[in-house]
């Protein structure tokens, strides 16, 4: 089935480097996921993250012919989605907002599937605590978190998205895990009672 995908992908872009109007389909194709994508990088205004999708997105065209056909096509839009964003959050000099409730319950059940952060965080009381956890953790730790465990990307995925080493995106992933968990420990978010 991933084959099927790449070849879906190089198809749209092969259709729409011989005729512009089918850059259509691409758009079509990726933008609610790139959407949600920007948004769980932290940019939760509407009118922002449509600025931003049209950023992205024109970007996206005018360095079509660029695209290498031997990497995979949305994680080199993913890339491209990612720059854009934290270039947004610098010209803004604003703090990325976090997730909402229903990527942390999301985003809780994937990591605790892959790490022992806490059964009780299931908890819908408890999810204010995880806000507020994630809000402390270093950008680079969010991000990776985002990707892997919210947009389902493979470690080589992440690794082309973010152009970091492989290894590297494992190392983020743990580092990320072991933070939440010890944000989530540390005496401010105990469960008093």
């Amino acid at each position: 089935m991933k084959k099927k995908i790449k070849d879906r992908d190089v198809e749209l872009v092969l259709k729409a480097l011989k005729n512009a109007d089918d850059f259509a389909d691409i758009i079509k194709h990726y933008q609610s996921p790139i959407r949600r994508y920007v948004a769980r990088l932290g940019c939760r205004d509407t009118n922002d993250a449509d600025d931003l999708l049209q950023d992205i997105f024109l970007k996206v065209y005018i360095n079509l012919n660029e695209y290498d056909a031997d990497l995979k096509f949305s994680s080199w839009l993913y890339r491209i989605a990612h720059n854009e964003t934290v270039s947004f959050f610098r010209k803004k000099k604003v703090r990325p907002n976090i997730l909402n409730s229903e990527e942390l319950q999301q985003l809780i059940k994937n990591i605790a599937g892959d790490t022992d952060v806490a059964e009780s965080l299931y908890k819908e009381e408890e999810v204010h605590m995880v806000r507020e956890a994630l809000a402390k953790l270093d950008f680079s730790y969010r991000e990776v978190l985002a990707l892997r465990f919210l947009e389902e990307k493979s470690y080589t995925e992440i690794s082309d998205i973010l152009q970091i080493p492989t290894g590297t995106v494992g190392t983020l992933i743990n580092r990320g895990k072991k933070e939440l968990k010890n944000i989530l420990e540390s005496n401010n978010f105990k469960k008093y009672g």
